[in-house]
């Protein structure tokens, strides 16, 4: 059952995304507002499909450290491709922090590009570091609520990865508090997996961290709360 469960929603997925993409072209003339209203239905409609094929129920707890509006640095774990797209639904202006090379795929790249994705050269060194802050600087200043995977990539639900630098240069930057979050999504929509089993995925927004010994006490926190999920 979970099988074909699986196939049913992975096709009822890349069709969706695939008809969203097209849709929303005409959007590209439009201001990046709009486009990320685009992301927002898009999201919810995933949303819709993993809860109604797969039975998959999502609980977010800690909501209140959230902004209604405003900027923000949500630093997230990422356990699943589920983590790229639920945020378009917990925050009105999600901009996330990616690779480049997401840019250069046709139609979704055109999209995050001109939505105002963050992006990174991971081989860039000290000049993409600075693009990215530049980058984020802006966001900042338009009231938007950046999103970064401060591990650099998805890690296993029981794998504890080391934190890569971006995200305390984000928040010297910017000046904003680090909001911490972890999740449990990859015990159902896993690493690179094809099965989406039934269960719950538990988002867990935490309270915002200082700047001050923010390394430390960031993975400290995400550690402790990984556990407890």
């Amino acid at each position: 059952m979970v099988l074909l469960r699986s196939l049913v929603f992975n096709i009822a997925f890349f069709g969706f995304t695939a008809l969203m993409s097209l849709a929303a072209l005409p959007l590209l003339a439009a201001p990046s507002v709009v486009v990320r209203g685009a992301m927002r239905v898009w999201a919810r409609g995933v949303v819709a499909l993993l809860r109604g094929i797969c039975g998959v129920r999502i609980v977010v707890e800690g909501r209140e450290h959230l902004p209604a509006s405003g900027p923000a640095l949500i630093a997230s774990r990422h356990e699943s491709a589920f983590d790229t797209i639920i945020w378009f639904t917990l925050v009105p202006e999600a901009v996330y922090v990616l690779k480049r090379e997401l840019l250069r795929i046709p139609v979704y790249g055109w999209h995050a590009r001109r939505a105002g994705m963050i992006s990174v050269d991971r081989k860039g060194g000290a000049t993409a570091m600075r693009g990215m802050l530049r980058e984020a600087k802006e966001a900042t200043s338009l009231g938007r609520q950046i999103v970064i995977f401060p591990e650099g990539t998805r890690a296993r639900p029981n794998e504890t990865l080391p934190l890569q630098p971006g995200i305390q240069a984000l928040a010297k930057a910017t000046g904003l508090p680090v909001i911490p979050v972890a999740t449990n999504s990859g015990r159902v929509w896993g690493r690179r997996a094809f099965l989406k089993r039934p269960g719950t995925i538990t988002i867990r927004v935490l309270p915002p961290l200082p700047a001050a010994e923010l390394m430390p006490r960031l993975a400290a926190c995400l550690a402790a709360e990984q556990a407890r999920l």
